[in-house]
């Protein structure tokens, strides 16, 4: 049976996100996750400046992802190579892991969306696939054997492919030395951590790498069914697990500095200061980027402008949103000269181009370069740089510019629909000052990424669809949480009035 990979995309209905292929769980046959795992290990084998006999796969807790992860395994088997099974671990430490290794790995993962949603995260020897790469791998032309599925799209082999081996816990390990050679010893030593560990799959990992550093950790919330928490869109149950694990007159509970967390694949961290307030990711990022001293911070342009505002950083690059963006945009800063490259996103998630050190006199070595999402520097530098200038971690937000930034989501509005009224507002100035005629003057747009509209005293909204699920986000950025909130209900009644057309016009809200 021949298969064409963009032909699959359109039939199944499993499309491309952010660095890999993501959909409804039903979608998801085991036909289809053979089918996108054979051709991106053909482009791989093509792209890729060194031969490599081996690909490490690794999956999340979702109730799907052990059945996803066995089929990836298979067709790892089936096309020559041998998988390696690293088990339920983070999307950062099977990503590093195949960067020491200079081999190919594969996450298992929906990240933060729904437990009927899944994905497959695809990384090249070099680092995650890019948006180039996503577009060589849908050309791609493979054969499966008709009689590897029945007629229901299931494998029929229901056992464990032949040549799979264990990592051996090395993937994890690895993780672990990477903070533990490039920190001072006990470099958290005194800190009070609250760790929420709900169903992030980094949970265990990052506890023990907390604890391993020198923090006293206490164990929240887990869980054993799967919970959907999104860094950038944090529920309304988060906020009051936080405030109530922080309050201070709770004497089973001991007072905390911090509380951690991530989403369910663990490259995303999640911060609540020693009150439970939320610190957003961008914030973070800024606050880390200082923390490592970077020389060139590329951020895409949905982050926080006090990152600019701050006057700490030498080069700053602003990118279309997702991590492709900013690991291209980072490799480009590196061609171009910089020592100490990093980037983050708006939902926390760090990256790093160089490897730095830390200390000149107390680092064993430097940190290690990894150009993909990792939470456990953010959490870890939040804390270091809080220390350094003698302040809590509430303490640090007065040492950044007062800038910020609500966000919403309007779900279930199909990605299609969403770019349509997006160009169709962005048609003209005039359109785009009639639609925010509420909210303020218009004083410039941009269209990097949807549209970004800056508006008198500094106010700024921006929209885009999601490009991972059906939903159409929308940032509101102010001086004050009062402003900004406002700034954000007045945007998502607008939205909301987009939905209601759609539905007049009888188009389909889901995808």
């Amino acid at each position: 049976m021949e298969l064409n990979i963009n032909s699959l995309m359109s039939n199944s209905n499993v499309r491309f996100g952010t660095s890999g292929v993501r959909g409804l769980v039903e979608k998801m046959t085991d036909m289809v996750c053979f089918a996108y795992t054979l051709g991106f290990l053909q482009y791989a084998v093509k792209k890729s400046s060194q031969s490599f006999d081996r690909v490490a796969v690794a999956y999340d807790l979702r109730m799907s992802s052990p059945r996803i992860a066995r089929v990836v395994r298979h067709a790892v088997d089936y096309f020559g190579l041998t998988p390696i099974d690293c088990g339920m671990i983070s999307t950062p430490a099977v990503a590093l892991y195949g960067l020491s290794e200079k081999i190919p790995s594969i996450m298992i993962t929906g990240s933060h969306i729904s437990d009927d949603r899944n994905g497959i995260k695809f990384n090249l020897p070099e680092g995650e696939i890019l948006k180039h790469d996503e577009n060589a791998i849908r050309q791609e032309v493979i054969n499966i054997p008709n009689d590897l599925f029945d007629k229901f799209a299931n494998l029929r082999d229901n056992g464990e492919a032949s040549k799979t081996k264990s990592d051996n816990g090395d993937a994890k390990q690895n993780y672990i030395n990477r903070f533990i050679r490039a920190f001072p010893k006990d470099v958290l030593s005194g800190s009070r951590i609250g760790f929420y560990e709900h169903s992030s799959v980094g949970r265990d990992l990052l506890v023990e790498l907390y604890t391993k550093l020198g923090a006293t950790v206490t164990r929240l919330g887990r869980s054993d069914t799967f919970i959907s928490v999104d860094t950038e869109a944090v529920r309304e149950e988060d906020f009051l697990l936080a405030r109530n694990w922080t309050n201070q007159g709770n004497i089973e509970i001991p007072p905390f500095d911090a509380i951690f967390s991530t989403d369910g694949d663990a490259d995303r961290p999640l911060i609540f200061d020693e009150h439970g307030e939320w610190i957003r990711g961008d914030v973070a990022g800024i606050i880390t980027s200082r923390f490592l001293l970077a020389d060139c911070v590329i951020t895409p342009v949905s982050s926080s402008s006090a990152l600019e505002l701050s006057g700490w950083f030498g080069k700053i690059i602003r990118t279309k949103i997702g991590s492709p963006y900013v690991v291209e945009a980072m490799r480009k800063a590196v061609e171009d000269g910089y020592k100490r490259v990093v980037g983050y996103e708006a939902n926390g998630g760090f990256l790093t181009a160089t490897s730095m050190l830390l200390d000149e006199e107390a680092s064993a070595r430097p940190f290690d370069a990894l150009p993909t999402r990792d939470p456990a520097i953010v959490h870890i530098a939040s804390l270091c740089f809080a220390r350094s200038i003698g302040a809590s971690l509430s303490g640090v937000m007065n040492h950044l510019p007062r800038r910020v930034v609500m966000s919403d989501r309007l779900k279930n509005f199909p990605t299609v629909l969403a770019q349509r009224e997006i160009d169709d507002l962005a048609s003209s100035p005039e359109m785009v000052q009639l639609v925010f005629a509420s909210l303020g003057e218009l004083v410039t747009y941009d269209l990097t990424d949807g549209i970004r509209v800056v508006l008198g005293d500094g106010d700024i909204v921006h929209l885009r669809p999601s490009g991972n699920a059906p939903e159409l986000r929308c940032y509101a950025e102010a001086v004050t949480k009062e402003r900004a909130t406002a700034l954000l209900c007045q945007t998502m009644n607008i939205l909301d009035s987009w939905r209601r057309r759609t539905q007049n016009d009888k188009h389909p809200l889901s995808q």
